[in-house]
């Protein structure tokens, strides 16, 4: 069974409601037949009634088993208004402007998972990163512990003797360009969450990524991933994880004896942590074009409740993997 496979097989043990925003948009309409007939997730899809079968009707797609909501028709949409009033009071909203962006889909959907009403949210086919971003950000807030958002892939590389079994996490490789020392610390111990509840890694190892090996190289951009280092081992003490590694010796078991003498994790690293956005986006691209590599994502790490990212350029079937991804998060 695939780890795609196994993921699936989870989500129909969950039995979650994923909210999806883009009601409207022809991709996320046609995944919703796959989504109910392989009962991944209840699906809700938000927008109106009418334009939302409209378009089904012209795709030839039968929504029957999602919910279609509208949010300003909601009976629960002004109590949407309300408290995102009182959440956002003291930042300048207003109640006017307060029921306008509570009209906007996404914000609806995003005070849905606060609410309970879903239990994730999956958006961005017609929407950027930060569109998704802002409304979940402005009222699901961040996990306890966690100060950034991070978005990470799983990279499934073939018939490789790394990793676990060939299957790693990267991150940041989405979101956070400059991450501080301690946003990297955070994203190290968010991936493992990723690691062990989409992957079902048994012993994640974090490798925190550098152009040096414990001190090869000096520099200011390798004093902010030792410093990361540091942070990640006092603040999350139960995380296997170590640095500051080039690649090869968090991932190469003999250079990593040779680099690291000592090291928990060198050579045994399946959890990458790379020192930017540049880095990490570069980095898994390289690694899914070269070693034609699977990469599912990026998966949004650090926010209080799932909601995760889709490329505009998807399709149909990724939005279905991921959907069956936040219902396995949640």
């Amino acid at each position: 069974m695939t780890l795609l496979e196994q993921i699936k097989e989870k989500a129909k043990v969950k039995a979650k409601t994923i909210v999806l925003p883009e009601g409207t948009e022809e991709r996320t309409i046609q995944a919703v037949p796959t989504l109910v007939r392989e009962k991944l997730a209840h699906p809700i899809l938000l927008g109106d009634p009418a334009a939302v079968k409209g378009l089904a009707d012209k795709l030839g797609v039968d929504l029957s088993g999602a919910e279609i909501v509208n949010p300003t028709e909601a009976p629960y949409f002004d109590d949407f208004v309300q408290a995102f009033y009182e959440m956002r009071k003291d930042k300048g909203m207003t109640p006017d402007k307060a029921k306008d962006l509570m009209a906007d889909p996404l914000y609806f959907g995003s005070m849905m998972v606060k609410t309970g009403k879903a239990d994730g949210e999956v958006a961005g086919a017609e929407n950027t990163t930060g569109d998704v971003l802002r409304p979940a950000l402005q009222i699901i807030k961040t996990a306890p512990g966690i100060s950034a958002v991070s978005g990470a892939f799983i990279m499934i590389v073939p018939n490789c003797p790394y990793g676990d079994n060939g299957v790693f996490v990267f991150a940041d490789c989405a979101v956070t360009p400059n991450p501080t020392a301690e946003q990297m610390a955070e994203f190290a111990k968010a991936s493992v969450g990723t690691a062990v509840d989409l992957c079902g890694m048994k012993e994640p190892k974090i490798g925190m990524l550098s152009f040096s090996t414990k001190g090869s190289a000096s520099h200011e951009l390798v004093d902010k991933v030792v410093k990361a280092t540091e942070i990640a081992k006092a603040k999350f003490p139960e995380l296997a994880v170590d640095g500051e590694f080039q690649a090869d010796a968090a991932l190469v078991p003999k250079v990593g004896a040779s680099k690291a003498p000592g090291s928990p994790v060198a050579g045994q690293c399946n959890i990458l942590i790379f020192p930017d956005l540049q880095a990490g986006n570069i980095g898994y691209k390289l690694v899914q074009r070269l070693a034609g590599a699977e990469a599912i994502g990026p998966i949004l790490q650090g926010i209080g409740k799932p909601v995760n990212d889709l490329s505009r350029g998807c399709s149909v079937e990724d939005i279905v993997n991921v959907v069956a991804m936040t219902a396995v998060r949640a």
